[in-house]
């Protein structure tokens, strides 16, 4: 017989379980892992542009309404996705548990949601300078005495030449 080693000690998940699901129950989502795995359930380009906020069930009908938080600059492309969107929570859902999707700009209980970061954009990664750059802004930096500023002007030079000698391609 294996004995718990936990020592009294409970998972923050077990203990946590109850709050979330009452929580997400009052916003009306049957189910919790919509609110949790929204960038997996959606796609991590969109749950940086959006959020759920809520899900209204109509008594005429089969099916729900749900909300999303976006910026306004954003709702115009969302409005264009949405119909992938709805099919990607549906799958969650495992049927087709909404049938409309309203988007809003402001949070409908108020403000201090709407002050809510989405998630940060992916990062680009610039491309490597060429050791010509590389050498040049290293030649123009050589002068200073202090390193850590010599490392700093070196980075600026090498991002200005770069971007000169893009200019002239027309890149």
């Amino acid at each position: 017989m294996r004995r718990a080693t936990t020592k009294g000690f409970s998972r923050t998940s077990s203990l946590l379980r109850e709050r979330i699901r009452k929580a997400s129950e009052s916003r009306g989502f049957a189910e919790s892992r919509v609110l949790t795995h929204w960038a997996e359930i959606v796609g991590a380009d969109m749950a940086c542009i959006c959020q759920p906020v809520d899900v209204k069930y109509s008594r005429q009908a089969f099916g729900a309404t749900l909300t999303v938080l976006t910026t306004g600059a954003q709702a115009p492309m969302l409005e264009m996705q949405k119909e992938t969107l709805r099919t990607r929570i549906n799958a969650a859902y495992g049927y087709n548990a909404i049938t409309h999707m309203r988007i809003t700009q402001t949070a409908p209980t108020g403000f201090a949601e709407g002050q809510a970061q989405f998630g940060a954009a992916p990062k680009v990664e610039k491309p490597k300078p060429d050791a010509a750059t590389c050498a040049e802004a290293a030649e123009v930096a050589a002068p200073v005495g202090d390193d850590d500023l010599r490392q700093a002007l070196e980075q600026l030079a090498q991002n200005v030449i770069s971007k000169n000698k893009n200019a002239k391609k027309g890149v």
